[in-house]
């Protein structure tokens, strides 16, 4: 299928035409070949169409054209299903194994029984995890409220899947995995919605479906892939909210006597965009995230900001000369309260477990230690609330005792430090020279993969800056809002595994990347469906080697996630292969 390189939409928030009005030495370059830069039109600029596969990917596989149409047709769906069938079936597959309680599921597996059956979270007592796995309906839910440092919304969700099925591994990773199987299908669409190109689209949810860090967090019951999902569904909110509001730009502008459709200072500055519902459920997904865990919070104010400038870029491309005051006075307040006060009012909802029970960790702090209170006229569930979050903030910010496996940031994207979630070694093993195996959970990304997206973040940032690619801007603030904001704790104890909120956004860098690589189609557009196009054998033979790179490119991130299999699955493999796969000493 054709993809879209990132060449067709340069500028389209700066207002400008892609191709620019020939100058006399291009003209007079013609009878020489010269084929200046075809000028996009305003409509595709506020709206720009899908790509679609040129008649020559058909006409080698012998598929019909009325065919073909069809599969293109279906393809918007049934390609981002068939990658994301792909993801389910290995997020799935044994995810009852390892049987045991592996890092941190001891603390979330624990309270999100307790949250799901009596609304907020006990004190267990100190090694009652083997007795879970041994026989989970001997083990009493303790009913003295115990002491949580991370909100509840990523805990109601691991307990809906022990309420399916049972107190068991399967049970609590469930519906990490259903989330973690359902963002691939999301980043499909993003993707494709992004680049316009479902190829691309299906390519990006690829990279995410064999990242090692997204597939070993999609089977561990820890908080941090539901806070990727809520943030990268709540991208797509606001993506499709920007397509919207740009076709609620097109749609207003004046049409000339030829059809052609024309800026207008007056409507870019003056159009209201109408209810945004899009925008709305984005604030919902970003208060979600946020009433998983905190970290949420900085990609609520990234999101924000990035939103508030789309509309800029949409009012500038429609015509308007002052496109940020025309946002402060049309945009600006909307956007606040469809976001900030929707993510806050769901980050309290979220707490109603906590509030009617009257039982939890600090719930009658105000009736006792807080009674003097100046704040008294405020209810005392939030006054209580409120001071539970202060003493979680103090813990978070105070955390500083060291870990065996805890990384600077720095480091993340090079993947310097993994965190090891299990490990136990095995004597006895025939295969291996050293007469022992290791089964490892390992949680690291795809190697390749990342250092791949090392390079290609490189390449969106160079993007942003020197062409003004949205796209790139929006990916690289993708990055930024999860990476970022740990570098101002570096001496709080933190770990690679934080890093998963933002592995969406480095597979759509290196999609954006491969999809410079492959180059243009020749011919695309409506041009190219009348055959009206040029033969070119120099630009067909540089997209036939781009296509090749990509291709390879992507069989070795592929066949690296392969390679690491055992090391995300907790496989026993002799030891010698065990250290086959320890590339860097401090893997070990």
């Amino acid at each position: 299928m054709t993809s879209t390189a990132p060449e067709t939409q340069r500028g389209q928030d700066a207002g400008e035409p892609l191709g620019e009005q020939p100058t006399s030495w291009q003209r007079r370059l013609r009878r020489f070949g010269h084929v200046p830069r075809p000028e996009t039109s305003l409509r595709d600029r506020l709206d720009p169409p899908y790509t679609r596969p040129g008649r020559q990917v058909w006409s080698v596989l012998a598929i019909p054209p009325h065919v073909a149409e069809r599969l293109v047709r279906w393809s918007g769906w049934g390609g981002p299903l068939l990658v994301t069938l792909v993801a389910g079936l290995l997020r799935f597959w044994r995810l009852d194994q390892p049987n045991a309680v592996i890092f941190d599921e001891t603390y979330y597996a624990k309270d999100a029984w307790a949250l799901v059956n009596q609304g907020y979270e006990g004190s267990w007592p100190k090694d009652v995890d083997k007795l879970i796995l041994k026989d989970p309906s001997s083990v009493p839910i303790p009913t003295d409220p115990g002491y949580v440092v991370h909100p509840p919304v990523g805990k109601w969700i691991i307990g809906f899947g022990e309420q399916l099925f049972g107190f068991t591994p399967f049970g609590w990773r469930f519906m990490v995995a259903v989330l973690g199987t359902v963002s691939v299908l999301l980043l499909c669409r993003i993707g494709r919605r992004l680049f316009r190109s479902t190829f691309l689209g299906c390519l990006a949810g690829l990279l995410l479906a064999v990242d090692g860090l997204h597939f070993v967090m999609s089977r561990t019951a820890l908080l941090d892939l539901i806070v990727m999902f809520f943030v990268l569904a709540a991208f797509g909110c606001l993506v499709v909210d920007r397509d919207r509001s740009r076709r609620r730009l097109a749609d207003a502008l004046p049409v000339d006597a030829e059809g052609v459709l024309r800026p207008d200072a007056r409507i870019a500055e003056t159009l209201r965009l109408g209810w945004r519902p899009w925008r709305v459920a984005a604030g919902v997904m970003l208060g979600l995230a946020f009433a998983t865990k905190w970290n949420g919070l900085y990609v609520l104010a990234a999101f924000g900001l990035m939103t508030v400038l789309w509309d800029v870029g949409a009012r500038r491309t429609a015509g308007a000369a002052k496109p940020y005051l025309a946002v402060l006075r049309r945009d600006l307040v909307p956007a606040f309260f469809a976001t900030v006060p929707v993510a806050i009012v769901t980050y309290v909802v979220s707490w109603t477990g906590w509030i009617v029970t009257d039982k939890g960790y600090y719930r009658n702090w105000a009736a006792t230690e807080g009674k003097d209170s100046s704040w008294n006229w405020l209810p005392d569930w939030l006054r209580s609330l409120w001071h539970y979050e202060n003493q979680v903030y103090d813990f978070h910010v105070g955390l500083t005792s060291g870990h065996t496996y805890e990384s600077n940031p720095w480091s993340w994207l090079v993947l310097g430090r993994p965190v090891s979630y299990f490990y136990e070694e095995q004597t006895g093993c025939k295969e291996s020279a050293t007469g022992k195996c290791a089964a490892e959970v390992l949680a690291i990304g795809t190697p390749l993969l990342w250092w791949a997206a090392c390079i290609a973040l490189a390449y969106v940032v160079w993007r942003w800056l020197f062409r003004r690619d949205w796209r790139a801007g929006a990916i690289a603030c993708g990055v930024a809002a999860g990476w970022v904001p740990w570098f101002f704790y570096q001496e709080r104890t933190i770990f690679l595994f934080y890093a998963v909120v933002f592995v969406p956004f480095l597979c759509l860098a290196v999609t954006m990347m491969l999809g410079a690589i492959v180059g243009p189609a020749a011919g695309t557009g409506a041009r190219a469906d009348l055959g009206l196009t040029r033969h070119d054998p120099t630009g067909e033979r540089r997209r036939t080697l781009g296509a090749i790179a990509a291709g390879v490119l992507v069989l070795l991130i592929i066949w690296n996630f392969i390679y690491f299999w055992p090391l995300y699955t907790g496989t026993s493999i002799p030891e010698d292969l065990w250290r086959d796969r320890m590339w860097l000493d401090t893997w070990v």
